[in-house]
């Protein structure tokens, strides 16, 4: 099997496939006949798999990527599953051979004139004859898909939160292969809305944070802040989160509706990941103020400034102190030319606009 081989291949070439491809577990099943996802993970026969070229690997890990970006297992509703999963089969294979994504898989459902026809998978759906609905899946070679798309589970809350998950990895990925230069012209037209869409800024910081700590979420304990309204949401177990550095833009943008926002969010965040230390930068063209809030501590924001922006001297400072964080988090608006080289750690810019840019880090809107 090329399975490594085809991910490293996609880390170099196609990083956003890749950032989406390596947070979902790979799992042997000899039950399926080729491949099959439920949104969470990916499962492979060995034995197909096998059969498969390296280039052919590739094609096959970046198909069922795209049955994740699109969340196809959310959003069938009730129609002809394996019809549903040929439309789908047609809308990715187009965009893989449009974007020369490995190489095409022998039996692969292609029909670049109908998907110009249906244009979305619901699309290519409604114009798909009747028998297509006996197609069996995984039949690859009587023209059945190429593989299983499970439906998402009948729980509501469960597949909200894989859905805005989702929703964000696929925003991080589209930014990541933009700083590598490597997101094409026709992924940029398919999935660029998707960047202009507003997502839940909470569950972006929530996510960039459980990643560094290697949390995952867990209804085995769910959120007790939240039971007394018959909310059920997962708690984050795994490792203790690091250090965090949190710079806070005292030019004047931020008010005290927004920071009490986002310090309740900080909080909650530190209830489910115990950082070991949370430090919190106010600056504006330099830090003008410090303050540490170790693991239990109640942690209070109290900016003060009120002068011009630059980033520079916030990396500049936690340097110079030796504060090494797993991760820092901006609050600003992003108006500012001066952000200084990237610093070896991962940065979250949470910007008060809707729009900006950054030379590095993830960027999120929290603009209310």
């Amino acid at each position: 099997m090329y399975i490594s081989k085809a991910k490293a291949q996609l880390i170099l070439d196609q990083p956003f496939f890749a950032s989406i491809l390596l947070s979902l577990p790979m799992i042997e099943d000899l039950s399926i006949p080729t491949l099959a996802t439920n949104g969470n993970e990916v499962r492979y026969n060995p034995e197909f798999m096998k059969s498969l070229s390296l280039g052919e690997t590739v094609f096959a890990l970046a198909h069922e990527t795209l049955h994740c970006v699109f969340q196809h297992m959310h959003r069938r509703n009730g129609r002809n599953a394996n019809q549903w999963n040929i439309a789908a089969d047609y809308i990715i294979n187009d965009l893989l051979i449009k974007d020369k994504i490995g190489k095409t898989i022998q039996g692969a459902l292609v029909d670049s004139s109908l998907v110009a026809k249906g244009k979305t998978t619901e699309g290519v759906f409604d114009l798909l004859p009747a028998e297509t609905e006996n197609k069996k899946q995984g039949d690859k070679d009587n023209g059945g898909s190429l593989d299983q798309v499970s439906d998402a589970s009948n729980d509501p809350a469960e597949n909200a939160v894989q859905a805005s998950e989702m929703k964000v990895k696929v925003i991080q990925a589209i930014n990541a292969a933009k700083m590598c230069g490597k997101f094409s012209g026709n992924l940029q037209r398919v999935l660029g809305p998707l960047t202009k869409t507003r997502v839940d800024w909470r569950a972006v910081l929530r996510n960039f944070l459980s990643e560094r700590a290697k949390l995952s979420p867990s209804y085995s304990k769910p959120k007790r802040r939240f039971l007394a309204d018959d909310i059920y949401l997962p708690s984050l177990t795994g490792e203790k989160l690091g250090s965090i550095v949190i710079a806070i833009d005292c030019s004047g943008s931020i008010d005290e509706k927004l920071l009490s926002k986002f310090s309740t969010e900080i909080k909650a965040i530190c209830s489910d990941a115990t950082p070991s230390q949370i430090d919190i930068l106010y600056f504006d063209t330099e830090v003008l103020k410090h303050e540490t809030f170790i693991d239990g501590e109640e942690i209070k924001m109290n900016p003060i400034g009120g002068g011009g922006t630059a980033f520079s001297p916030v990396f500049k400072y936690i340097d110079e102190k030796g504060l090494a964080p797993i991760a820092c988090v901006f609050l600003t608006d992003l108006c500012c030319s001066d952000f200084g080289d990237a610093p070896p750690y991962p940065v979250l810019w949470a910007s008060t606009e809707e729009s900006g840019s950054a030379p590095f880090g993830d960027i999120v809107s929290i603009a209310s």
